[in-house]
């Protein structure tokens, strides 16, 4: 859509309606929209569920027949089309070859990791060695953390942001109490400004100036799970290392979101999963990054055959040689029946950019904004109508796909009868949905379909 490069997204969906002769909030924009977006053809790699296929569907209130509308990535990522034809050799290979299957075939069990390290590379903004894929996300962090948190008595702390991630928060509490310091003095949590929903840069970087002689570590979200607050990794990287601090990212909800740079940036490691934005499937293969400027200064604490080297890897002489950088922090051989789905996500994520997925996703959570805005803002002439406070800092710099919506009214009936229509999001007590479109497989019509939706659920559930 060059024709409106330059403009912001709502100057856009004007635009694109002036020129239907419809109006911004028509059905008509959506279509257009689809119709000329370049990355649509990506959708057709996912399995997208038919509403009949959710279990919470009431097909006497909808067609049953049509895609349901998934906008939950935030939490589950789709299925790719390819994840059962690759699981499907692999377990083929294992009836017919057995233990040779370790050497053989496209992805030998033995290596089948390395394979798409590049691809996953590409995502994250790293280079191919600076990567590795292994375990669930919180067992990398903790592997990160013991050999990043060297605390002193003097540099002791790490800086989180206040309800950060309930697996986070406790990694951080019980590596702190594993080097024998107390939580309540080293875990320094940084809460958002009274009456405000967010972090503002300018106040992580401040804390960072000032108590940075303290801390060790900065360990922030890439993307804040509850709120969709983006965080500024390279100005927070920079900050860390001016004060002599570690700085690293869990990156499990901005790792396929969010356009990342971590080598560039100079992030000192990350780590996130992958079965969100990147659909590997539920507890698929999490990622971890450590720059290739620690490769040869920072060890793993703890130690497998798996971050032997390769080519000698075999020879079982139990005279470890370790590899590099995160490829010695490697314990044990990957589960070739994760790697399949992985490896068939990463490659549809590899016919296209960070940097295009990311200008789509702009536009698209752009759109859901702005007809949440147009329907839901807030009517002093009509106070009791249920009106919707976005969480989620509204400069698309500052956030990825996901829209953290508070609504004036609770709204456990509204999910429910969302629920029962199609709509595939979350939502956390007692008035807040997330909802996600992600633009790898998410179109317009999708974020139409969900707002007009919306408004049924909650007339349906008495609140509107």
């Amino acid at each position: 859509m060059e024709q409106f490069e330059g403009l912001t997204p709502t100057e856009t969906f004007k635009r694109v309606s002036a020129s239907l002769g419809c109006s911004p909030t028509s059905a008509e924009v959506a279509a257009y929209l689809d119709k000329h977006d370049k990355l649509k053809h990506l959708r057709e790699h996912f399995h997208i569920p038919k509403i009949s296929d959710l279990p919470p569907t009431d097909l006497s209130l909808v067609d049953g027949t049509k895609d349901c509308m998934y906008l939950v990535g935030n939490s589950l990522g789709l299925q790719p089309k390819m994840a059962r034809t690759y699981v499907e050799e692999e377990l083929d290979k294992w009836a017919k070859s057995g233990v040779h299957g370790h050497l053989g075939g496209s992805r030998p069990w033995a290596w089948a990791e390395n394979n798409i390290e590049e691809l996953m590379a590409n995502v994250v903004g790293a280079k191919p060695e600076e990567v590795a894929l292994m375990n669930g996300l919180t067992v990398n962090l903790h592997l990160l953390l013991l050999s990043f948190y060297k605390p002193t008595a003097a540099r002791h702390k790490i800086l989180l942001e206040d309800r950060a991630f309930p697996s986070d928060h406790y990694a951080v509490e019980s590596q702190i109490r594993l080097r024998g310091f107390d939580p309540q003095k080293s875990m320094l949590m940084l809460s958002p400004r009274p009456g405000e929903d967010t972090l503002r840069t300018e106040d992580i970087l401040q804390v960072i100036e000032k108590e940075g002689d303290s801390i060790a570590v900065v360990m922030f979200s890439g993307v804040q799970y509850y709120t969709g607050q983006l965080f500024n990794m390279a100005a927070i990287t920079e900050a860390g290392h001016k004060k002599g601090c570690y700085v690293g990212f869990d990156c499990a909800h901005a790792a396929g979101n969010a356009e990342l740079k971590l080598h560039d940036w100079g992030v000192d490691f990350a780590c996130w999963c992958s079965y969100k934005y990147i659909n590997s499937g539920a507890g698929g293969l999490a990622g971890a990054f450590i720059h290739e400027k620690h490769k040869d200064s920072i060890k793993p604490a703890l130690m497998g055959w798996w971050g032997h080297d390769l080519k000698t890897r075999f020879e079982m002489s139990n005279v470890m040689e370790l590899q590099p950088g995160v490829n010695g922090f490697r314990l044990s051989n990957q589960p070739i029946l994760l790697v399949c789905p992985l490896q068939a996500s990463l490659e549809v994520f590899n016919m296209t950019s960070m940097a295009a997925l990311r200008r789509k996703s702009i536009l698209l959570t752009g759109y859901l904004e702005f007809l949440i805005h147009h329907y839901y803002t807030k009517d002093p002439a009509q106070p009791q109508k249920p009106h919707v406070r976005i969480l989620t800092p509204s400069d698309p710099e500052q956030r990825g796909c996901q829209l953290s919506l508070s609504f004036s009214v609770h709204i456990g009936k509204v999910f429910k009868e969302l629920d029962k229509r199609g709509v595939a999001c979350d939502m956390r007590e007692p008035s807040v949905l997330r909802v996600s479109p992600a633009p790898i497989y998410n179109s317009f019509n999708d974020v139409h379909r969900f707002v007009e939706t919306l408004g049924q659920a909650l007339t349906a559930s008495g609140s509107q």
